[in-house]
């Protein structure tokens, strides 16, 4: 069973490490530890995606800034409550984490896959170029009655495709991981500058059942 959550929620990606670990949580004694990672994206932008590290990985009170790391895991969110109401929280669950000497320009540096459920009505629109989009939530099991939330973003004939898709859907999704910067309005005088996370989609399936 274990197999089946880990096969149905999987990323590897490939970066180097811009920050130092800051304490997350503790579970059963085991501390949990954010730190940043650098990713290549193929238009010469980099990705910072957030991972996720048990100090039993890793010696987490070493800094391994300008480091190079091929990490497999998982997706996973978190509901963090702020401000009266939940904000979703993504990062990368380390598995398997390897420093490397260099990286390898041969290399998928950032993949992922993932079998899942539309838990939202997905959102289809177009920019103002006309390139077409659908924004879609996917729920993920993961053990223990869990699941995991990810935000999917589709484009061209894959969001036509999506556009139709009804909560409850079955659906198998590939592809990378992205980061983006937005401008959050706090109020009429304040706003704030986050990032958010999502999975930038290169095939999808949609799984009729049985």
């Amino acid at each position: 069973m274990a197999d089946k959550i880990f096969e149905n929620n999987q990323v590897s990606i490939v970066g180097e490490i811009v920050s130092d670990f800051r304490f997350s949580h503790e579970v059963y004694g085991e501390g949990f530890y954010y730190v940043e990672v650098a990713v290549n994206r193929l238009s010469n932008y980099m990705d910072y995606i957030p991972l996720m590290v048990s100090e039993r990985l890793v010696n987490v009170s070493e800094s391994y800034i300008g480091q190079y790391v091929c990490v497999t895991g998982q997706f996973r969110s978190y509901n963090r409550h702020e401000e009266k109401k939940n904000r979703l929280v993504l990062s990368v669950f380390a598995r398997e984490i390897e420093f490397v000497d260099s990286l390898d320009e041969d290399v998928k540096s950032n993949q992922i896959f993932l079998d899942g459920y539309i838990c939202k009505e997905p959102i289809y629109r177009k920019t103002p170029l006309g390139r077409e989009i659908a924004d879609l939530l996917i729920a993920v099991n993961r053990s223990y009655g869990k699941s995991d939330y990810i935000p999917c973003i589709c484009w061209g004939r894959n969001a036509r495709f999506a556009s139709g898709f009804e909560v409850g859907g079955h659906v198998q999704v590939w592809g990378r991981i992205q980061s983006r910067e937005y401008i959050k309005k706090l109020s009429e005088t304040e706003t704030e500058k986050r990032i958010a996370y999502e999975v930038s989609v290169s095939k999808i399936d949609f799984l009729e059942e049985e």
